[in-house]
């Protein structure tokens, strides 16, 4: 089946990984940036906080006076770290403040080498999403990078990203739906792949509430761990259709007007025909194969929602984890995410104003196709 043939029948009515949204042009993402240490994002990971840590306590540790004790740095929960920040141990406190400081600069040096690039000049606000994002820690390493570089003159705003990062992958997708869809039903179904887990969700538009989506919420959600279960590629795609078939009988129950759209967020550089060109590494199975279609199988498990046929759009996730924040974002023109998680994801987008239902192009349809992302 041709490229054009296989888009249409997984979408009815854009392109997977489309550079152009409805609310948003989508500048660059999943930017791969090297250094003399390798990918510059895995600095300013979940790992890299751990490896800080680490570095912290190994002088404690020979002297017999480490805080932490025996634990592992991979294993200390970011609960129990948060818990230090407002405890009444100095020395665990001084600990923890320390990585996060080290941590703030590593992320300052990444943040500082994607504002000095083409595609993320004049970046107003960096919204942060990620697992790391949903702590104390989190959100201080986030404020202090912030310092960082305003101290070094960049003009812009840090900011934690507003939802939960469980959830903002899940309410972003609402924002690769046109609107029309939403003028006939009251909510959609999302999917947030990650190398850990798979999260799917009954999205509420809300959209009678307020018309930008503002006040979207999850209403359902369900999570697979699967890195536990270690499923071949076919085993997760059923998983995954049997999760999906689950919140649509659960929508029907509670008497939603699902709308006949999956929204999907994936690791990885998103083809306009749904297939993965790099970054899906993590993944269960090789989902990079250009035999495997992830819309196109679970149509074939889905092929209609209600008495309409099925439209699947999918693209990066940490693209549709920075959708969420578009309703937030309409006093800036330009502006970013960064993910925090097993890697460092990041996406960069413009707003499109729009004039009596067009943009400023005169292109009402809020679709376009996608041109390589690298740098």
């Amino acid at each position: 089946m041709a490229t054009d043939e296989l888009v249409k029948t997984t979408t009815g009515i854009a392109h997977h990984g489309a550079e152009r949204l409805p609310s948003v042009d989508i500048d660059s993402f999943n930017i791969e940036m090297k250094d003399e240490d390798g990918f510059i994002g895995d600095r300013a990971s979940k790992g890299a906080f751990r490896e800080i840590l680490e570095r912290w306590r190994k002088p404690l540790r020979k002297s017999g006076e480490d805080p932490f004790g025996k634990e592992p740095s991979d294993e200390i929960s970011k609960k129990t770290l948060d818990a230090i920040l407002v405890g009444d141990d100095t020395e665990a406190w001084a600990v923890v403040h320390s990585a996060i400081e080290d941590f703030a600069q590593e992320l300052a040096y990444v943040t500082r080498r994607f504002l000095k690039s083409k595609a993320w000049a004049k970046t107003e606000r960096i919204v942060v999403g990620g697992g790391f994002r949903d702590s104390r820690l989190g959100e201080l390493a986030i404020a202090r990078t912030e310092i960082i570089l305003m101290a070094e003159g960049f003009k812009m705003d840090m900011v934690p990203i507003r939802h939960h990062p469980d959830e903002a992958g899940l309410i972003g997708a609402l924002h690769l739906a046109p609107s029309w869809i939403f003028e006939a039903h009251d909510s959609i179904l999302a999917v947030d792949i990650g190398g850990t887990n798979i999260r799917c969700g009954l999205v509420e538009t809300s959209w009678k509430k307020a018309k930008d989506l503002s006040k979207a919420k999850v209403v359902k959600s369900e999570l697979w761990r699967h890195a536990d279960d270690e499923p071949t590629r076919e085993g997760a795609v059923k998983r995954l259709t049997k999760m999906l078939k689950g919140l649509i009988t659960e929508a029907e129950k509670e008497g939603f007007k699902l709308a006949p759209f999956i929204g999907i967020a994936c690791p990885g550089v998103i083809n306009a025909d749904g297939s993965i060109e790099k970054g899906a590494q993590n993944l269960p199975g090789n989902w990079e194969s250009s035999k495997f279609n992830l819309p196109a199988s679970l149509l074939e498990g889905i092929p209609q929602i209600g008495e309409h046929d099925t439209a699947i759009l999918m693209h990066n996730d940490g693209v549709v984890q920075g959708l969420s924040e578009v309703p937030f974002m309409q006093d800036v023109d330009r502006w970013g995410v960064l993910t925090i998680g097993t890697g460092l994801g990041n996406a960069r987008f413009t707003n499109r104003r729009k004039d009596n239902g067009k943009d400023k192009d005169g292109d009402s349809t809020g679709n376009g196709k996608k041109k390589a992302k690298s740098d």
